[in-house]
């Protein structure tokens, strides 16, 4: 797969709703529940990090369900995106880029969302024909206004800025016209999640869905 076919394939993803969340999954068995309730929601496209042991299997589950777009967040190595691949899921999200890390997403056809935090990392990327990226961390780095200023020189990359965004503030990023979509763990509380209020996390879902 080449950057550009990935970054086309991203835009697709990021377009399917404003709001892509971010999932930290520590039980499998929640995944299918969670999922089904997110799209029912509005929000097709799902990232679940690969920060639990449980992560992987989660995606397995996730990735039955009808109507989801089920991605893999936090790839480090190329083990992580072969790993990722084989469970299921359809791309991949990066808090940074490594050559290691983008050579083996597209030796295995996994379009990558990758993470970069300034403008010198969104040129590097650009460079290689990512022009879809994730924006991260992004209310530490400037939120807002930083992300503004670099749309400024470099308008040809599109961002999905991920890191501090919350229902507070998401619409801000998304006015911005660099901001595709915004990443973010609010609509799927671990109390919601651990008590399998899948109502709950459908009306959040919803609400996020409405966001422009």
């Amino acid at each position: 797969m080449t950057p550009e076919h990935a970054s086309e394939l991203n835009a697709e993803i990021c377009g399917l709703a404003p709001v892509i969340p971010v999932l930290v999954i520590s039980d499998a068995g929640q995944a299918e529940g969670l999922a089904k309730a997110l799209v029912a929601g509005g929000l097709p496209a799902l990232e679940v990090t690969l920060r639990t042991p449980a992560a992987l299997d989660a995606i397995r589950e996730m990735a039955k369900v009808e109507g989801g777009v089920v991605g893999a967040g936090t790839l480090m190595t190329a083990k992580d995106v072969e790993d990722a691949k084989a469970a299921g899921a359809t791309f991949g999200v990066s808090p940074g880029a490594t050559d290691r890390l983008l050579d083996a997403c597209e030796a295995n056809d996994l379009p990558l969302l990758a993470g970069s935090s300034s403008a010198t990392e969104a040129m590097r990327l650009l460079e290689r024909g990512y022009w879809v990226q994730k924006f991260f961390p992004a209310e530490a780095n400037g939120g807002v206004p930083a992300l503004k200023a670099i749309g400024a020189p470099i308008p040809q990359v599109k961002f999905c800025p991920t890191g501090g965004v919350s229902l507070k503030n998401a619409r801000d990023y998304l006015a911005l016209s660099n901001t595709l979509c915004v990443g973010g763990s609010w609509v799927a509380p671990a109390d919601l999640v651990a008590a399998g209020d899948w109502d709950a996390i459908t009306a959040l879902a919803a609400e996020a869905a409405a966001l422009s």
